[in-house]
């Protein structure tokens, strides 16, 4: 880069502005990316946590629907299925973490009660009503997991673009304005030797 600079004052001063520019905007990506490190494993810790729920529930879930189709038959557990009338609702929205934007879901219709599950009580066992409640918890912890593990991708996502860009600045672009930089200062203090050298050789003789 030194060798397609032009050896001027003007190109000196831009350089240092260029320099300082670069240097503070080095000082910040870091700040960023060391802050969204930390929210980074902040979200990690939730997200093993919850994955942990999250088997016990199925686990817990597939032993529900066993027990249940154990005592109504697996058509009985089919037809209290089909009967439901009401669908989860899921609602997308956003939050911002240091920039990042990432999902918000909330979900609605999830849990319900017993009337509200759509099949008969007084047809149906209670295995029904606890295999149904299970699947409910299960459901509500896989939409949390799926919010934490797409906002654990997001966040990754961005500190490897941050990471590039701190390591492109400490290592290639502030390097080479700073090489920049002096190879001006030294052409300057060159011609700045060579025409006080000139000068002494016309007043020299002048004098003669």
């Amino acid at each position: 880069m030194a060798l397609n600079v032009k050896p001027t004052r003007s190109e000196l001063i831009n350089l240092k502005k260029r320099i300082k520019l670069s240097e503070r905007g080095y000082k910040l990506l870091k700040m960023k990316r060391d802050g969204l490190i930390l929210e980074f494993f902040k979200v990690l810790a939730e997200a093993k946590d919850l994955r942990n729920d999250l088997a016990v529930k199925y686990a817990r879930a597939q032993e529900m629907i066993a027990i249940a189709e154990t005592v109504e038959g697996s058509i009985g557990v089919k037809a209290a299925a089909f009967s439901a009338s009401e669908s989860p609702q899921i609602d997308l929205k956003s939050k911002n973490i240091m920039g990042v934007v990432v999902p918000k879901i909330e979900a609605r219709s999830v849990k319900k009660t017993l009337t509200d599950r759509g099949y008969g009580v007084l047809g149906t066992s209670s295995a029904i009503d606890e295999a149904a409640e299970a699947f409910e918890d299960l459901v509500e912890t896989i939409i949390l997991s799926a919010e934490l593990e797409t906002t654990m991708k997001r966040l990754l996502d961005e500190i490897e673009g941050t990471k590039r860009r701190v390591n492109a600045l400490e290592f290639k672009v502030i390097p080479e304005l700073i090489e920049a930089r002096n190879f001006i200062k030294m052409r300057l203090d060159e011609m700045e030797r060579e025409e006080l050298f000139r000068m002494k050789r016309v007043k020299g003789k002048s004098e003669k």
